[in-house]
């Protein structure tokens, strides 16, 4: 399975009670509107306009 990452747009709160800042890079599994978010293994439920995709694991930067 392809792993996917992406950036948080504006802050969020993990189930640990932790908020995470703008910019901090997630790991993203599932589809649609509500995905489940994870940075080092705390869950962040998101929504659609919480996140923006990015890379994939294993993805080539541009140079």
């Amino acid at each position: 399975m392809i792993r996917r990452f992406g950036t948080l747009l504006v802050s969020v709160s993990g189930l640990s009670g932790t908020t995470y800042p703008p910019g901090t890079t997630v790991s993203i599994s599932g589809q649609g509107s509500a995905v489940d978010g994870f940075v080092n293994g705390d869950w962040l439920p998101l929504a659609w306009w919480e996140f923006s995709e990015g890379r994939t694991e294993g993805a080539v930067p541009e140079a």
